[in-house]
């Protein structure tokens, strides 16, 4: 715990038994007081895994439901279970468990309500393998998505994020995709809904066994980035009303 707020680590997993136990072998017990394992019908023993390490609530979908659908679970049972502090880490190892007590803190100590490890401060996401192109695209898509929500992150794609439960309780995570699309929708809402985003350097790492999306998904991703960019400009300006941005 910190500040008497319950620390719950989610870990959103599909195929990722080679490097579940690596990352929870970082998971620093002295802050996280739950995780939960969400697995989305994985087909290696991903659950074996999380079973063997003694994750106490394993979550195990009877059918795909993607990335963002494998959050929705997530959140729920993160709320579900009492989490004020909620840390999503993904179970693939490219992002370090190392810094879940920094953003913790960032969140602990109510300064903020939202904190995104971003690849894109320093110079980890090169350092660490990531592909140009994909460097370039995050870059290309983070400035336009600055300029249409009138904001200053250094990335919007990380998947290493840290919510309060006030976040997970107030903005309507469920309408949003079931896609890739899910990570965007969601920092959409939240400067929607007036939050401040902290930011901390996270290094990363690219290597065989950590997950990637292929082209074709990345391009699906990007065009739904944009999309919804322009749907929150438009629901600013009054000129269109969509259901992702209605609290609950």
């Amino acid at each position: 715990m910190i500040n008497n707020k319950k620390v719950v680590v989610v870990l959103p997993a599909y195929n990722a038994a080679k490097t579940l136990e690596i990352t929870y072998d970082e998971i620093d017990f002295d802050i996280v007081d739950d995780v939960i394992l969400v697995d989305d019908l994985s087909k290696d023993n991903t659950v074996e895994v999380g079973k063997k390490l003694g994750i106490k609530h394993i979550v195990v979908h009877e059918k795909n439901t993607g990335y963002g659908g494998n959050q929705k679970s997530c959140y729920n049972k993160a709320l579900q279970i009492g989490g004020d502090i909620v840390i999503m880490l993904h179970p693939d190892y490219q992002y370090t468990p190392k810094l879940i007590p920094a953003m913790a803190s960032l969140l602990g100590s109510e300064l903020y309500h939202v904190v995104l490890g971003s690849r894109i401060l320093g110079k980890g996401a090169l350092k660490g393998g990531m592909p140009m192109i994909k460097y370039i695209a995050n870059r290309g898509l983070t400035f336009i998505q600055n300029i249409l929500m009138g904001a200053k992150l250094s990335e919007y794609h990380t998947g290493y994020r840290a919510f309060t439960r006030e976040i997970l309780e107030k903005i309507n995570y469920e309408e949003n995709s079931d896609n890739f699309v899910f990570d965007n929708q969601m920092l959409a809402q939240i400067w929607y809904a007036g939050y401040e985003i902290a930011e901390i350097t996270c290094p990363t790492k690219y290597f065989d066994d950590a997950s990637s999306i292929s082209l074709k998904s990345s391009s699906v991703y990007g065009i739904g980035v944009l999309k919804t960019s322009i749907q929150f400009r438009l629901q600013k300006w009054g000129l269109g009303k969509y259901k992702i941005f209605q609290l609950k």
